[in-house]
């Protein structure tokens, strides 16, 4: 989809400094939970300003969502976080090919921002019937009581500050997992490297990573 503008449909604070923001889905948009898509902001002097936001909902059919972090010295976060329902925002997309296919067993591991991709990709696989773990790391969780619904839904789910390599240990079967990582370069290194320490070939992983971290 080229950059066509989109409703939002709801702004609601998940955690410290996050919000997730839902958008009405366009019609002729599709896309799958691990995509993500560019929302732009246009300024009053006709100068723009885009970031990519992974999906962190399971499915678009007639809502999807994003989650923002709000650093408050940013421009497009504390935006975002101030839209209110009926707004019009720019977005672009699906991209991105390190998504969630239907695998019948999936490990996902998160660090940081990338908890709203495992959170959709998790629900989804939850709804397939597949067996679900997944592993988060971060000082300040977001999206808890989506987190908490995974287990009581059956999901095998650790959330850590610190010994992410231990939480991966715990739910890895290398066996029959697909990986999926999501998060900064630096946790999408070291996550990769827990996986490998465990027998998983590293090649077939699934890994998007959100650059350097801020």
């Amino acid at each position: 989809m080229d950059e066509t503008p989109v409703t939002v449909r709801a702004v609601e604070d998940v955690g410290p400094e996050t919000v997730a923001v839902t958008f009405e889905t366009p019609e002729g948009f599709a896309a799958e939970p691990g995509q993500f898509v560019r929302v732009v902001r246009e300024f009053e002097d006709g100068e723009s300003e885009g970031r990519y936001y992974t999906l962190s909902s399971p499915t678009v059919a007639e809502t999807f969502e994003v989650t923002v972090g709000v650093d408050p010295e940013g421009t497009l976060g504390p935006w975002l976080a101030s839209r209110e329902p009926g707004d019009e925002v720019t977005v672009e997309g699906p991209f991105g090919d390190e998504y969630y296919q239907g695998e019948p067993s999936v490990l996902v591991l998160a660090g940081g921002p990338g908890v709203g991709p495992a959170v959709a990709i998790a629900e989804r696989a939850v709804e397939a019937g597949a067996e679900v773990a997944l592993a988060y790391e971060d000082d300040q969780p977001v999206h808890e009581p989506r987190l908490a619904a995974l287990s009581e839904a059956g999901a095998s789910v650790l959330v850590v500050s610190d010994a992410f390599e231990d939480a991966v240990a715990t739910l890895a079967d290398a066996s029959d997992q697909a990986a999926f990582v999501y998060g900064f370069s630096a946790f999408c290194g070291a996550a990769t490297d827990a996986l490998e320490a465990e027998g998983f070939d590293t090649d077939a992983a699934k890994v998007e990573s959100f650059g350097p971290a801020p």
